[in-house]
């Protein structure tokens, strides 16, 4: 039998697309709501850790699968959302997680790194709850986008900080 909180948070009969889902924040994610009874979607870069993660939550019943793909690509962004609607049926929730960092004063960034966080940090983001949203969210007229942000985008970039992209992006 449930206590009022579980009822309150069950997820049961729900699918989530969480990005960046292969390790840390993002699998702690989607353990929590695989143990709200939601069906798990994980994407990141890394199949083989995907594979891994996904392991990791199956051995604890959670029904999780998975799809390795670039979220920094907008053909790979329609790619995960055709491929998990293939294999989901719809998602309720979408997690957009996925992010990068890259070190550099200033002065001396790269644009290539530049546009390589923000590429991931923000358009991603738009695209993938664009995609989502125009695939299952809005047909259903349900849905849940949780956009992960960081404390870095309040403090800005420092003189002695190294992450101007990341901070900028998380600020956006």
């Amino acid at each position: 039998m449930s206590t009022p909180i579980q009822k309150l948070f069950d997820l049961s009969g729900q699918t989530a697309l969480v990005t960046g889902g292969s390790r840390g924040l993002g699998l702690q994610i989607a353990e929590a709501l695989g143990e709200a009874g939601a069906k798990i979607m994980l994407t990141s870069r890394k199949a083989a850790d995907l594979e891994e993660a996904a392991a990791q939550l199956q051995a604890k019943g959670i029904d999780t699968r998975w799809i390795a793909a670039d979220a920094s690509q907008p053909s790979e962004i329609a790619r995960v959302v055709d491929e998990a609607m293939q294999r989901m049926g719809h998602i309720d929730i979408l997690v957009n997680n996925a992010g990068a960092t890259w070190g550099a004063p200033a002065e001396d960034y790269p644009l290539e790194a530049w546009d390589k966080v923000m590429n991931l940090n923000v358009r991603s983001i738009f695209l993938m709850s664009q995609a989502v949203g125009k695939r299952s969210m809005i047909p259903r007229k349900q849905g849940k986008i949780i956009n992960l942000a960081s404390i870095a985008g309040l403090a800005g970039n420092t003189p002695d900080m190294t992450m101007l992209a990341y901070n900028t992006s998380k600020a956006a």
